[in-house]
């Protein structure tokens, strides 16, 4: 299936050259698209140079740093409006999210039935996480049981962001209704997903703390995610994100 990575970038340079040359080695039907958020390291130079030389990448320039969120939906919008990928993913371009395991997920979607395929880092009750301090473990672990105990939402890691959706998932979402960042975006698409009746798979993955660069995770990240949980429940008990079925699954 012809499928399409979405990277957001911002100050990553240093990262986007080693990784789009993995990238692309896996799959011969695999495009990138770089949304860099006018990075003052020249990353989005750089997307351009390799967008050039393989006619595989694509590059969504954006006016300023904007957010992981708001970068994602801007992908997303560009896929379905330019291309006919029908697996779409989430991916950070710092090698937390280990290119090996794009095979795998695209495998996973291929079955039938599957909608969507989430890297788990807490599949089998563990936490496959290298390189966190155990606060920022603790503060990941907790936020997906919290998630889940109020949202009801079905999965072990529900705030991670190496995730392969098919096509008809992010058709069936509104993506206007989208508006939260870092931890709560991941928990929003997720539970949205879910909310329509397709069908989620966990794909148990390692995750590797940044190679180079500056984390994202800010205080108002994590207190976005907070409250979100409690906006998606009512939501759901007022039936604000359920769409039509035909059914068990949409179509």
């Amino acid at each position: 299936m012809k499928t399409l990575v979405i990277i957001p970038t911002y100050n990553e340079r240093d990262n986007l050259s080693r990784l789009v040359p993995q990238v692309l080695g896996l799959e011969s039907d695999l495009d990138i698209l770089v949304v860099d958020d006018n990075s003052p390291d020249g990353t989005g130079d750089l997307a351009d140079e390799l967008a050039a030389s393989t006619g595989r990448v694509h590059v969504l320039h954006r006016e300023g740093k904007l957010g992981l969120g708001s970068a994602y939906v801007a992908g997303f919008r560009w896929a379905l409006a330019e291309t006919d990928a029908e697996l779409i993913f989430e991916m950070d371009a710092d090698f937390s999210h280990d290119p090996k395991y794009l095979s795998e997920m695209i495998r996973l979607a291929g079955e039938d039935g599957v909608d969507l395929v989430v890297g788990s880092r807490y599949v089998g009750g563990g936490a496959n996480v290298v390189n966190w301090p155990i606060r920022r473990l603790i503060l990941s672990y907790g936020a997906n049981v919290y998630a889940r105990f109020v949202t009801g939402l079905p999965l072990k890691d529900s705030t991670g962001g190496y995730k392969c959706f098919h096509r008809r998932v992010l058709e069936a979402i509104d993506l206007d209704q989208i508006g939260s960042d870092g931890y709560g975006f991941q928990i929003e698409m997720n539970f949205h997903a879910w909310k329509r009746g397709f069908t989620i798979r966990e794909l148990p993955i390692v995750f590797v703390d940044r190679h180079s660069g500056t984390s994202k995770m800010n205080r108002k990240i994590i207190i976005e995610a907070f409250w979100l949980v409690w906006k998606l429940r009512l939501m759901s008990l007022w039936g604000g994100t359920m769409a039509n079925r035909d059914g068990d699954r949409p179509h």
